[in-house]
């Protein structure tokens, strides 16, 4: 059966933004989205949009305008996240097509085109600059729950993630057994180390480097944006920071008392949520490979992901398993980021 994004052509995009009043000038570009398809549509004015087409069956209709709605509390305060456009007073749009028996339809959304590079990470001013956003993120977060988006939990980037890929049958039958057992001793750890009363807001929620775009001093609104909020669910604040950081144990934890120290000169922050890194890292692989399971009828997946479902694939994903309950078992892993404080 053909995937409905097989029928949302150059034709229909360009229709659906000229359906809004955009001026379109025929001139389309798809940019590197996977889970959704985005697009630079060029206006008769010599100025550009974006155009996000949200994978069908992903998000419902009330979820992502509630995303839209954290997005739009956010750029009230002046925290700069790249928004959808309000375009006859809405900001979430339908387009609807037919054709060859496949049924299309979409949601989609239309934001102003902001330029940028990746920020440099090793610059202590960069991270407590992005420590700093991050916490005004969270004070907006926390004033309320999300009604309709999910947590980002044990449940749901855990336990329904390892049930989908057996149900699937996406693991290699060679290796099957060896995963699932490491697996559920993951998964046990991280039961074990997340704790019920764990405080819970509103997230960014895939906040790693490649969704925050850097523009240089001397270029209008200088500094770090968000985009892509997609992603936006519950969960704890930590979520949003440990991305942030990588390389040897060393260098994250000294990375992540500069993140800290600027996320602190605006908003408390429970240094206890440390400890849940590995535990939140161990629920994003697996989660990963559900979500590139769950994407196989999308041509655009085995294209670009060749090497998903392979054996060498699923050993390697035993070997990072066993690192990461290396990781949660032992000490260091309790000690890496952690340091005293509120």
């Amino acid at each position: 059966m053909a995937h409905p994004y097989q029928v949302l052509t150059p034709a229909v995009v360009l229709d659906a933004l000229s359906g809004l009043g955009l001026a379109v000038d025929g001139r389309l570009s798809a940019l590197s989205s996977y889970e959704n398809r985005v697009y630079l549509a060029h206006l008769d004015d010599d100025t550009s949009v974006v155009a996000k087409f949200y994978r069908p069956g992903r998000w419902s209709e009330a979820q992502i305008r509630e995303e839209h709605s954290f997005t739009a509390e956010l750029v009230a305060e002046d925290i700069p996240v790249v928004g959808p456009l309000v375009l006859n007073s809405m900001s979430l749009h339908e387009a609807r097509v037919v054709h060859k028996g496949v049924d299309g339809h979409f949601w989609f959304s239309v934001s102003p085109r902001r330029g940028g590079r990746a920020p440099e990470l090793d610059d202590p001013e960069v991270l407590m600059w992005i420590g700093r956003l991050m916490a005004r993120m969270h004070l907006v977060g926390e004033r309320h729950a999300f009604s309709v988006r999910p947590a980002l939990n044990l449940h749901t980037f855990g336990e329904q993630s390892r049930d989908q890929l057996v149900s699937q049958q996406q693991i290699a039958e060679e290796v099957q057994q060896q995963w699932l057992s490491l697996c559920d001793q993951a998964l046990a750890l991280v039961k074990q180390q997340m704790p019920p009363e764990l405080k819970l807001l509103r997230l960014h929620g895939d906040c790693h480097p490649g969704n925050i775009l850097w523009t240089p001093e001397g270029m209008p609104e200088p500094g770090p944006h968000f985009v892509d909020m997609d992603d936006a669910r519950t969960g704890p604040a930590v979520q949003d920071l440990w991305m942030l950081v990588h390389g040897e144990t060393a260098e994250r934890r000294q990375k992540m008392e500069i993140v800290l120290e600027g996320y602190e000169s605006v908003r408390r922050f429970d240094r206890r949520e440390l400890l849940l890194i590995e535990p939140l890292r161990t629920l994003r692989i697996i989660h990963y490979s559900a979500w590139l399971a769950g994407r196989q009828d999308d041509p655009a997946f085995p294209m670009h992901f060749p090497w998903f479902g392979t054996s060498d694939y699923w050993r390697g994903q035993c070997d990072t398993l066993r690192e990461q309950i290396e990781a949660m078992q032992s000490d260091e892993a309790a000690s890496s980021y952690s340091s005293d404080g509120q």
